[in-house]
């Protein structure tokens, strides 16, 4: 089972931090998050994983040398040159996904509880271009799903703005907010082959949401943490320990 790891992220949330350290080994219980994503991958059976790099990347390089890979193939898809946003880092990485088997994409700033192997089941079972782990979190940017969870759009509560543009009534739908992993057909390369080297994931999944199938997966008793912020990490640290958040 193959996966991709997003860790060429900035980090600038975690300044002064990541000025010295990309965020991907920011330590948690000692810990590089990055380490922390690999083993939950590893234990829910991913045995061939690949990690984009942009920021420090000779550090992650040299940290999964050093760690023999953790046992398992991993690649690195290099992306120093010019950083390719979610979407285009996906697409960069094509050559990996080569078996015509969906893959799992987990970023690496997110620590979950989520029982990765029943997202892959559910992807599998409805055969949809892509499962977007949801939560009903509070944000100010939700997907927006109908009652069979597939994908509909999106808002930003803060400043009313709307994806599609014509989205123009949300009433009836369910507002989720993403939490971070999602597992794709390989059909999304098709998809992608006309777009610039560089796009969001989320704005290629809004485009096709109409004709493509795209569905959401809403754990049960679900708990994460997006450790992006400074103010969180010890927060994680909790999340690690106990397996929850701060209430």
């Amino acid at each position: 089972m193959k996966a991709m790891i997003f860790a060429a992220g900035l980090g600038t949330r975690l300044k002064p931090l990541t000025d010295s350290i990309p965020k991907a080994l920011v330590p948690i219980v000692g810990q590089p998050l990055l380490e922390h994503v690999i083993l939950k991958l590893k234990t829910a059976g991913f045995d061939e994983i690949i990690v984009n790099v942009h920021h420090f990347p000779d550090q992650i390089i040299d940290f999964l040398k050093a760690n023999n890979n953790f046992g398992i193939r991993i690649e690195v898809s290099d992306e120093r040159d010019q950083l390719l946003d979610t979407g285009g880092g996906i697409r960069k990485a094509k050559h990996f996904f080569d078996d015509g088997q969906p893959f799992l994409v987990h970023n690496v700033d997110i620590l979950s509880d989520v029982d990765l192997q029943e997202l892959f089941q559910q992807h599998l079972a409805a055969d949809s271009l892509a499962t977007l782990v949801v939560s009903k979190r509070d944000t100010f940017r939700y997907l927006l799903f109908n009652n069979d969870q597939r994908l509909c759009g999106w808002i930003n509560e803060k400043t009313g703005e709307t994806k599609p543009i014509s989205f123009d009534d949300i009433s009836g739908f369910n507002k989720l907010a993403f939490a971070g992993i999602q597992v794709l057909s390989p059909r999304v390369f098709e998809l992608m082959e006309t777009l610039d080297a560089k796009f969001p994931i989320m704005d290629f999944y809004l485009s096709n949401a109409q004709t493509q199938v795209i569905k959401g997966f809403i754990p049960t008793d679900f708990h994460m943490l997006d450790v992006g912020k400074l103010n969180v990490l010890d927060e994680a640290e909790r999340f690690v320990r106990i397996g929850t958040p701060n209430p």
